[in-house]
């Protein structure tokens, strides 16, 4: 690649990247700021992965920076690195901090970063794809990197956007407006463009963007009409149990092997999660079906046919991304009945959760306790939690403690 070329894109985006924007501040740990290792931020496209680098660069008095999605990088081979270090020198000389947006699509970029790291430089690099944190990581960079996937806003980080405090009291009036906040948050989702603008509309151009951009294109899928078609199915069908051999024999899609590749892609490219039915036999865990969730309630909401029973669906979805946020190991509970959401720590089932738009028709109450309760003596746990839209209430049965809580005021607990 022409190194004069790389001159003028390194010049243009720097000045693009410079420019005054306000920025929220996102909740990261202190020590991906401080490691000395390689920092790693994965996510979905338009996250706010670039706003966080701008945030970062903040905390030095200068540094290199390049984004690799622009265009005039697609001759950008490995070869090219060594003129890119020139012009970083040419032009802002040498210095300990290097920022790097979607360097996974230039093959052999991990190679590089080692040797800057090698040689005392501090890196912080961005990618929309997971396999940024799996195959050259864990070859080239092992044991060099510390990883952080960044979701869309959280709901606190939605109130912060709003210049609304998350706080242990509230007032009736405050109370309202948390709540009504909450409502817009699941309406909207939590991409930032999209809080800022408010128009969910422009999630149906996102979500196009990377079907096309992160999907159809990096892995060369060329049956677009099926893979399309599996993506609205899962998108549709959020929450629910599903398998590999439904997908395939309700769109008609070629083979199982096809569909599980179709939903692999999309986990990497974050778009969508699918968690397992928890059994001790990780055998068990991989022929169950699985429960998909979708990486924003906004664009299921802008994209998915609608369907009765929608919302308790959305606040579900919702639940599963704030534990993913937690960086919870997520599993659902099946057996005579099911329970939503059962977290393992330290090799054990620790917390069990059952998620429902309301509890108030007792036949609704009755089916989510039996759930939890299962769910509660299959793992010999004291407690147990219901989340639900708006109720509060807490029961023990039995020496065992049974907590009813808004799902607003789950979310903003520390």
């Amino acid at each position: 690649m022409d190194k004069n070329i790389i001159k003028l894109a390194v010049i243009e985006q720097r000045k693009i990247f410079e420019k005054k924007m306000s920025i929220i501040k996102r909740d990261i740990p202190s020590n991906f700021l401080k490691t000395r290792k390689i920092s790693v931020i994965s996510g979905i496209r338009r996250s706010g992965k670039s706003t966080l680098l701008k945030e970062i660069a903040q905390t030095f008095e200068s540094y290199h920076y390049l984004n690799f999605e622009d265009e005039r990088f697609l001759d950008f081979t490995f070869r090219d690195f060594n003129k890119l270090y020139e012009v970083f020198l040419e032009l802002h000389g040498e210095q300990r901090a290097f920022l790097f947006d979607e360097i996974q699509n230039i093959f052999g970029w991990e190679k590089f970063a080692r040797r800057l790291f090698e040689d005392g430089k501090k890196l912080f690099i961005t990618g929309s794809n997971a396999k940024i944190l799996s195959s050259e990581l864990a070859t080239t960079l092992s044991g060099r990197h510390l990883k952080l996937e960044l979701f869309p806003f959280s709901f606190a980080e939605f109130l912060t956007y709003h210049n609304l405090a998350a706080k242990n009291t509230l007032d009736t009036k405050e109370k309202i407006t948390i709540l009504k906040q909450f409502n817009e948050y699941l309406r909207l989702g939590g991409f930032p463009e999209i809080v800022i603008s408010e128009n969910i509309e422009e999630l149906k151009q996102l979500y196009q963007d990377i079907l096309i951009k992160d999907l159809l294109v990096r892995f060369g899928i060329r049956e677009t009409k099926s893979f399309r078609e599996t993506a609205l199915f899962l998108l549709s069908n959020i929450s629910s149990p599903i398998s590999f051999h439904k997908v395939r024999d309700v769109l008609g899609v070629k083979s199982v092997t096809t569909v599980k590749n179709y939903i692999d892609f999309m986990e990497e490219a974050y778009l969508f999660f699918a968690i397992p039915k928890f059994d001790y036999s990780v055998k068990k865990q991989i022929v169950n079906d699985r429960k998909v969730y979708a990486i924003d309630t906004g664009v299921v909401n802008a994209v998915s046919f609608k369907f009765s029973g929608n919302a308790g669906k959305i606040l579900e979805n919702a639940v599963f991304l704030e534990l993913k946020r937690r960086k919870k190991e997520v599993y659902y509970h099946r057996g005579k009945r099911e329970c939503d959401f059962v977290v393992r720590e330290y090799g054990k089932i620790e917390e069990a959760i059952q998620v429902a738009q309301t509890i108030a028709p007792a036949e609704t109450k009755k089916r989510e306790l039996a759930g939890l309760r299962e769910a509660m003596e299959t793992y010999k746990l004291e407690k147990g939690l219901i989340l639900t839209h708006e109720e509060e209430s807490a029961m023990k049965e039995n020496g065992k403690t049974i907590t009813v809580m808004p799902i607003w005021k789950w979310m903003l607990e520390k």
